[in-house]
């Protein structure tokens, strides 16, 4: 909403980009990317102790340490109650929730959980594995193991919870998904790797940096076309993200030539898979099974566990829980810089829901280029309609009004302080208010934001004599009246300043004489 183009110089570019970076990464701090406040001050040409630029990472690195609390509500099944809300953190209310697959490298069967010899329905359920594999059921092979079997009975058991919030949010996720795997040529079973890797939050982040459904850390998130900036971080992107998830794993598939490992690469990349292969002398998953991290051994078995329950819930016990419904959005492209405040007010929703539906903007605004934009669905026809007739130079500056029917201009501009005149030249050619209308901003007593110092100062009193006075370090305003025994708003208005604004040492301010 700044009248400053940043775009236009590149240093302040680079300036305004590293900075919010910088608060992205105080915000959500990650031990493999602190902010580095040194180099930022470098970038802006800031004067800035380096002490206090090293004490800032090493808050960023405690509060790291802390677990964050989830932040939507994990609406469950029937019997599942919701985890506990713990503090929330967000830049411009984006917020973030633990990934599961940080509770996952701490995991470990019980004695019980292994066993499948002595217990009758983990032998029932163990051959009907073998049986769904045989089959190829499930639209793509792999080999059966206990391993798979213990998971299933790790999520009959205490994992039972878990299980059930995963089908259940995978009903907002799985048709989008399955859909985009089988474009890419992907089995769509395989799309279930979403709910190990991040039980179906768009805003799940690990301890390694890793985010969204599909956990991408940004090296692999560059690597796959998804853009990180200021603006947006499309790892946490629905369709992006799921796009660049199912081309990631065609990779790995055509590199082993099999989904175990292939499952494996996602988890701890290609160069641990290989290492493993190399000792193991074989490309197979179990063999190379001891040379793998102890994460990516569990990582696999669990998702063909969780493939299986997805794909006969009653027959494992999960009958009960009845998935959400899908999400489901319509994707236009609007000009850049779009404040997302306009594409709510034209889809008739608020911007919470429309951040909803785009977990990836890290703000209101979009980048400044045109974007796609997911809006609720059945509203793009009307949405397009309404920027195609506002030109693009006037959308950041522009409100949306209902009309209704009977209402005359004269009735709008009394309920949003435009002039008729103004209303009348922002919609040309509707002689009468019909439907939506656009409401100048800047007829409506909303000013722009400029962070270069005002032309439109106050004016200052009208004074005989004027004496100046040098302000010391730690003054404000308010202390140099006090000194003179002055009114501090006086002084404050005078000089185009506020009473409690902080003064650099030597700076010079007027003051009126006595």
């Amino acid at each position: 909403m700044s009248t400053v183009n940043i775009q236009r110089e590149a240093k302040l570019q680079n300036c305004y980009n590293q900075l919010v970076e910088t608060i992205y990464r105080i915000e959500f701090p990650a031990d493999h990317q602190l902010p580095q406040v040194r180099s930022l001050a470098m970038t802006c040409g800031w004067n800035i102790d380096n002490s206090i630029s090293d004490s800032i990472a090493l808050k960023a690195k405690a509060i790291n340490a802390k677990p964050m609390g989830p932040v939507l509500p994990n609406t469950v099944a029937s019997n599942a109650t919701p985890d506990d809300r713990g503090p929330q953190v967000g830049f411009n209310s984006q917020e973030f929730e633990p990934s599961p697959l940080d509770e996952l490298s701490k995991l470990e069967l019980t004695q019980e959980e292994k066993q499948i010899d002595n217990n009758p329905v983990a032998q029932q359920q163990y051959q009907y594995i073998q049986q769904a594999v045989a089959n190829k059921s499930l639209g793509f092979s792999f080999q059966v193991h206990p391993m798979i079997q213990q998971f299933i009975n790790y999520y009959r058991g205490r994992g039972q919870k878990t299980m059930e919030t995963g089908l259940y949010r995978s009903g907002m996720f799985m048709r989008m998904a399955r859909r985009i795997f089988k474009e890419e040529g992907i089995p769509e079973n395989v799309a279930w790797l979403g709910q190990v890797e991040s039980a179906w939050k768009p805003v799940a982040m690990s301890h390694m940096a890793a985010s969204g459904l599909w956990q991408f850390i940004p090296g692999t998130g560059d690597r796959y076309g998804l853009k990180r900036n200021a603006y947006v971080d499309e790892r946490n992107s629905l369709d992006e993200a799921t796009r660049a998830s199912a081309r990631y794993l065609k990779f790995l598939f055509n590199r082993y030539g099999n989904w175990e490992l292939a499952m494996a690469g996602y988890n701890c990349g290609e160069g641990n898979v290989d290492k493993a292969i190399r000792r193991a002398g074989v490309a197979n998953f179990w063999q190379a099974y001891p040379y793998l991290p102890k994460e990516t051994r569990d990582y696999v078995p669990n998702i063909l566990a969780v493939i299986l329950v997805a794909n006969n819930p009653s027959e494992y016990g999960f009958g009960h829980v009845r998935p959400a419904a899908p999400m489901q959005y319509d994707r236009i492209r609007v000009p850049a810089s779009t404040n997302l405040n306009i594409v709510a007010q034209a889809a008739d929703v608020n911007v919470q829901y429309i951040r909803f539906l785009n977990p990836h903007f890290r703000s209101n605004v979009t980048p400044p280029e045109p974007y796609i934009v997911n809006i609720p669905a059945g509203k793009a026809n009307e949405v397009v309609a309404l920027f195609r007739r506002i030109p693009a130079s006037k959308i950041s500056n522009t409100n949306l009004a209902s009309s209704a029917a009977g209402e005359t201009w004269q009735n709008i501009s009394n309920r949003t302080s435009v002039s008729v005149a103004d209303l009348m030249a922002a919609n040309p050619g509707m002689a009468a208010p019909k439907g939506k209308v656009f409401v100048p901003v800047a007829g409506n007593n909303i000013q722009a934001t400029s962070y270069s110092r005002p032309t439109n100062v106050p004016k200052a009193p009208t004074v005989s004599n004027v004496r100046i006075v040098k302000a010391k370090a730690g003054d404000t305003v308010a202390k140099i009246a006090a000194r003179e025994n002055l009114n501090a708003g006086e002084v404050a208005k005078f000089n185009g300043l506020l009473p409690n604004s902080v003064l650099g040492a030597g700076r010079e301010i007027k003051v009126p004489t006595k």
